[in-house]
């Protein structure tokens, strides 16, 4: 980077400008997401990344409501190079903006799943995919429901410790280790095509999907179960939810729910890389909980994360233009 980039390149998220590397300082200026441009204006957008700052519904460790605005400042650390790995620029080819956070009423708990559906909405009406920033898991349920209202019953592709399909007979709670066993009771996930990946934890209770243990990452390696994931997901629409406790503890400290023995961020790294060429539809990165992380290093993962699915998103998107190989 030439110190006249540096010199002259500041608050480029306020500049309105969608494409392009971005060289200004990584501790200043405004915060967006990969110093993409702050807008409301869809108009000719890719991707839109939108934070979604709601964890009412965890079950230990609260703090994921600063998940989206963590992931942004970390995420500086990366726009002023083109993405390592890639076949495609996503920051320099392609119309990504950042959304800005879902707007919503802390106190009326019950009304957020409606709007986050509808917020979500409008994004794919607009003829954008949506990159969510989490939250706790929760915020996944609505935001499946208005993929599949646009795409039909999607794969689901789960990172995660935690399996997510306890059972729940209430459709109106909200708890984020419930909300896919009610995305699969209204038919939002196509379970045939699902798959998780890193369970380290029990859950005999639930229903069931496609499982690769963590520790099946770690015996097989990261390259072969990337392999037997898109074997899996086959070709169709694919909803990538990566839930930072994927990781192990040692890599992501600052989330609700750690549980050791988990991918370490070099395999999540491989296997994001390697399943390109899935049919990635929208994603999202959550439970992101910076205050139980004094080093930073998890908002730096889930910035990661949230590039590697920017990265997969526009490669579909390329592949369909022609001008990447599927």
């Amino acid at each position: 980077m030439a110190l006249k980039d540096a010199e002259t390149d500041v608050d480029r998220a306020l500049a309105g400008e969608r494409r392009g590397l971005a060289y200004e300082n990584a501790f200043g200026g405004v915060l967006s997401f990969m110093r993409r441009a702050y807008t409301k204006d869809l108009t000719g957008v890719d991707l839109a990344v939108t934070g979604v700052p709601f964890d009412q519904a965890v079950t230990n460790r609260p703090g994921a409501r600063f998940g989206p605005r963590a992931i942004r400042e970390a995420s500086t650390l990366q726009p002023c190079d083109p993405p390592y790995g890639w076949d495609v620029d996503p920051l320099s080819d392609f119309d990504v903006v950042d959304y800005g956070d879902m707007a919503f009423d802390y106190a009326r708990v019950a009304d957020v799943p409606g709007r986050i559906e509808a917020h979500v909405a409008g994004i794919l009406e607009a003829g954008a995919g949506a990159l969510v920033l989490g939250g706790d898991h929760s915020v996944t349920l609505p935001v499946l429901r208005a993929h599949a209202a646009r795409f039909g019953p999607v794969a689901l592709l789960q990172f995660d410790a935690h399996s997510d399909l306890w059972p729940d007979p209430d459709p109106e709670r909200i708890d984020h280790g419930t909300m896919f066993t009610k995305a699969l009771a209204e038919g939002l996930i196509d379970r045939e095509r699902s798959v998780q990946v890193g369970i380290r934890t029990v859950n005999r209770d639930g229903p069931q999907l496609t499982t690769i243990p963590a520790r099946e990452v770690h015996e097989r390696g990261a390259a072969a179960v990337a392999r037997r994931v898109k074997e899996i997901v086959g070709i169709g629409p694919v909803y990538l939810s990566f839930d930072i406790d994927c990781l192990d503890p040692a890599f992501a400290p600052g989330t609700g729910t750690p549980v050791w023995g988990g991918l370490s961020s070099a395999q999540a790294d491989i296997l994001l890389k390697d399943i390109r060429g899935i049919d990635m539809v929208g994603g999202d990165v959550v439970e992101v909980a910076p205050a139980y992380d004094t080093t930073g290093a998890t908002a730096i993962a889930g910035a990661h994360a949230a590039m590697e699915l920017m990265c997969l998103y526009c490669h579909r998107l390329a592949v369909k233009r022609g001008s990447a190989e599927g």
